[in-house]
């Protein structure tokens, strides 16, 4: 039988608004990925909520719990917020790289939330640390691939790699017994900062050689 969850707050009472900080983030990344495509607004919606809500229900697929926007109006109503509000903003105000800044602040917040969730629903240290890089990165993989776009993490610079440092950071400080809300604030600070690094300055891992 498959351990009953403990409530978020028992872990870290800022989880949750991780949470809603990644969706909102990740959703304004599938938006603007419709922007750059010039696309209708009914397309800026679809790659909001899939970009938005696509790692949380990989996610609660995974670790066996309610997939959390089918019984949770917010988190639609968030991504549909955010995608008729970049629907509705000229092209010239946002960054050449503001899709990439979105992205690193929805990967931050939601590897450290999606590891604490897992957590929560009983889930070793170690799978626990992989739900928050699915949590973190599988969004984006599903928005570059419904785009066309070559994805994301098949550029040179670190992207699944600053999603582990922040999910196995948070998971290695709470099980450590760091009071919260260091483990989540740390955590997610670092691996915002290893990926705004890598962003500014290409930062990458050796590719393979044959």
């Amino acid at each position: 039988m498959h351990p009953l969850p403990l409530p978020l707050p028992t872990i870290s009472p800022y989880l949750p608004w991780l949470d809603m900080a990644g969706l909102a983030v990740f959703a304004a990344s599938g938006a603007l990925q419709a922007a750059r495509a010039r696309q209708t607004i009914i397309t800026f919606c679809f790659f909001a909520c899939a970009t938005g809500t696509g790692g949380g229900t990989t996610r609660d697929l995974l670790i066996g719990a309610p997939v959390f926007w089918l019984h949770d109006p917010v988190p639609i109503a968030i991504c549909l917020g955010v995608a008729m509000l970049v629907f509705l903003t000229p092209r010239r105000w946002w960054p050449e790289r503001a899709l990439d800044w979105c992205d690193a602040i929805g990967l931050a917040a939601y590897a450290v939330y999606g590891a604490g969730k897992a957590l929560g629903y009983g889930i070793p240290f170690l799978p626990a640390m992989v739900m928050g890089v699915v949590s973190a990165t599988m969004g984006g993989i599903i928005r570059d691939v419904v785009a066309g776009v070559p994805s994301i993490i098949l550029r040179p610079e670190l992207y699944v790699t600053a999603a582990a440092l922040a999910s196995g950071l948070f998971v290695t400080l709470t099980v450590a017994g760091l009071p919260s809300p260091l483990p989540a604030m740390i955590a997610a600070l670092a691996g915002f900062s290893l990926r705004a690094a890598a962003i500014a300055r290409g930062l990458a891992l050796p590719a393979y050689r044959e």
